[in-house]
């Protein structure tokens, strides 16, 4: 099956199949309407500094949910969810390395550790395509292309490092009607971060994305990059905290709310 196949379902319905190793694929178009979330795992040590990281970066870093020290529940945004279970693919992290990348990170977790979930790009393109704006890593059934850039996000405590970004090609006509529909959804990115040539930001090969798959860009049409919750797991790699688990990239947690509940009108 593919991840349109799953639409229409329920998110709880979503996460029970992906809880039970069902489904271990991005989730993109998965849902349509509810909200997507990337995901941090921190030592309760490194918490604090991860939360104001998140702060003074609240493009890449909105914060959406934090679960409770040690504890696996999404109390606000998922009710009933395990953090540990409910996200198709994950990454293990120790001292700044990725060391592995499983379905299930139970057998990692500890009484100290600390989720937060944070927005994800996915949650506007809902917006995007009702407003006649092509998707095309939803078209071509990819995961979204991410770069990291070189824009430097603002440190915080023992975390620093640069900014990511998700990319789609946008018709150059529709430019300024997909800014201002994202513009709508600041607590899962917002607007874009830049449009345009991906030199300016440090992007030397558009055709080879850091993370997720390569996409289409037709004649007429322009880069345009959003700030992506995958910027922790550069900051991790930067700043090399002990252990932390992150989601893999494109493979998100799939939470209760709409995507239009977190719209500001």
């Amino acid at each position: 099956m593919k991840a349109s196949d799953y639409r229409d379902w329920s998110p709880a319905s979503v996460r029970e199949i992906i809880r039970s190793g069902e489904w271990t694929a991005p989730t993109p178009g998965m849902c349509a309407g509810h909200v997507q979330a990337n995901m941090i795992v921190l030592p309760k040590d490194w918490a604090y500094d991860f939360m104001v990281f998140a702060q003074r970066n609240p493009t890449p870093c909105p914060i959406l949910d934090i679960t409770e020290p040690g504890g696996k529940e999404a109390r606000i945004m998922a009710p009933g969810s395990d953090v540990a279970k409910d996200i198709p693919r994950y990454r293990v992290w120790k001292d700044g390395l990725l060391v592995d990348e499983p379905t299930d990170v139970s057998s990692y977790w500890k009484d100290d550790l600390v989720a937060f979930l944070l927005g994800c790009s996915f949650s506007f393109e809902s917006a995007l395509m009702e407003a006649g704006i092509p998707i095309r890593h939803i078209e071509e059934n990819r995961n979204v292309p991410m770069y990291v850039t070189s824009i430097q996000c603002r440190p915080a405590g023992r975390l620093s490092g640069p900014m990511v970004v998700s990319m789609r090609p946008i018709p150059a006509s529709q430019v300024p009607r997909a800014v201002l529909c994202t513009g709508r959804f600041p607590g899962v990115h917002g607007a874009p971060v830049h449009v345009g040539d991906p030199e300016a930001i440090g992007i030397k090969d558009i055709s080879k994305p850091d993370f997720g798959d390569s996409v289409t860009i037709k004649p007429g049409e322009v880069p345009v990059f959003w700030g992506c919750g995958v910027t922790p797991q550069a900051a991790l790699m930067a700043s090399k905290p002990p252990f932390a688990i992150t989601h893999a990239p494109g493979h998100m947690m799939i939470l209760d709310p709409k995507d239009s509940d977190l719209a500001v009108f």
